[in-house]
């Protein structure tokens, strides 16, 4: 039985994929393969939360009232470049373990962070049969929901002085690899100047054939 790429499966819940292709991805989920459906399935929750992220807008009165409080107000020392803030919406490694299963590192984490002005899907995964980490990801900017972040100039580093440079497509996607250490780092630009920083500490647990 043919499967098909976790790629080709954010595409699918993205609704990106050609008619023609969306036609045989369907038949082979009508057949009933447990791995691609578990696939499309996780990845149609991170659609589905990223959405209800992005319609999610306080009251209008509740910003009036927070915006008059900070009228007048200046923040004294605050250093240019100061890190925006990131927020975790979905992280794979935070879902309750299935009964019976071991916690103590899985080869794959898929997670989904607000980044003002960016909405970060990402999945990192181990690469068979070598000693790194392959880091897949796709930006939405905020600011035009409706639009991928295109054209973004991205620096993925794994803190132990190995750095890749890659640049979004015109998707906002974007594949890399990166030599495996415990922790991984995603930094891109944001607001006024901003660097927006992703870190994570032991990103794919404690993997049995890792060395760190």
């Amino acid at each position: 039985m043919k499967h098909f790429t976790t790629e080709e499966w954010i595409d699918f819940a993205n609704e990106l994929v050609a008619i023609k292709k969306r036609k045989e991805m369907d038949q082979h989920l009508g057949e009933g393969c447990p791995r691609c459906n578990k696939t499309l399935s996780l990845w149609q929750k991170v659609r589905q939360t990223a959405k209800s992220a992005a319609e999610s807008q306080p009251p209008e009165h509740a910003v009036r009232i927070v915006k008059a409080g900070f009228t007048g107000a200046r923040l004294h020392g605050e250093p240019a470049g100061l890190p925006g803030l990131v927020e975790v919406l979905f992280d794979s490694f935070l879902q309750p373990l299935v009964q019976g299963a071991r916690s103590s590192g899985s080869g794959m984490r898929q997670m989904l962070y607000r980044a003002e002005p960016y909405q970060v899907d990402l999945q990192i995964e181990a690469k068979p049969g070598a000693n790194k980490l392959v880091v897949t990801g796709q930006l939405l900017d905020l600011r035009n929901p409706d639009a991928p972040g295109r054209d973004v100039p991205l620096v993925i580093s794994n803190l132990r002085g190995h750095v890749v440079h890659t640049v979004t497509n015109e998707f906002g996607e974007f594949r890399e690899e990166i030599m495996s250490s415990s922790d991984l780092e995603l930094k891109l630009p944001g607001e006024n100047e901003k660097a927006v920083i992703i870190s994570l500490r032991d990103a794919l647990g404690r993997l049995p054939d890792q060395v760190n």
